[in-house]
């Protein structure tokens, strides 16, 4: 049973600290700059591989230190991400981020996870988070490629739609709440409805 509570951080206002600079740290890297191309990154690493200067490269938002992690670059972060080849460095990352209180993820080691980097779906303004509780990233990111194929691009210009009819609602909570399951259940139905023709 998946007991993770999905929730949608604004990482363009929070402090990531990524340890690593190998190839799995790049994927942690470009995860996190594809969903929030903003995203306020600070990287440690004693080598920083090609590849990932290059993703890093022309960002404001990503500074990178060349140096072995040291617990004092913790300070001032919400959110750190052990990446490096050495499980002895990335469990002592786990435990001193944990000593103050911060969410850690642990690449490719779900047991000293706080949370899973899953795979996102993005179209406008809807992201859609695929979860397999890290039993398999893989199937999250074919999920996460079919989505992309049938989602049409045309939903951003939906919800935007619907955004300003929403604002044009007058009344109390739950008339509101109540008028838009109306219009949006009918939306739901003809989509489907559509899909089968």
């Amino acid at each position: 049973m998946n007991h993770l509570y999905p929730i949608f951080l604004k990482v363009h206002e929070l402090n990531v600290l990524l340890i690593g600079g190998g190839f799995v740290a790049t994927e942690k890297l470009e995860f996190l700059l594809k969903s929030s191309p903003e995203a306020q990154v600070t990287v440690v690493s004693k080598y920083f591989r090609p590849e990932f200067l290059e993703l890093a490269e022309g960002k404001e938002t990503v500074t990178l230190i060349e140096d072995a992690y040291h617990e004092k670059y913790l300070g001032g972060k919400h959110i750190v991400i052990a990446a490096t080849d050495d499980k002895v460095v990335n469990r002592q990352i786990r435990n001193e981020a944990k000593e103050r209180f911060l969410l850690v993820n642990v690449a490719d080691t779900p047991g000293l996870c706080d949370f899973y980097l899953g795979g996102i779906v993005t179209k406008g303004n809807l992201k859609i988070a695929i979860s397999t509780n890290g039993k398999s990233p893989t199937t999250a990111k074919r999920l996460r490629q079919l989505l992309e194929e049938v989602l049409p691009e045309e939903i951003d210009d939906l919800l935007e739609n619907l955004n300003a009819y929403r604002a044009t609602l007058k009344g109390d909570f739950e008339y509101k709440v109540k008028a838009m399951n109306e219009v949006t259940e009918g939306l739901v139905k003809k989509e489907i409805l559509d899909t089968r023709h």
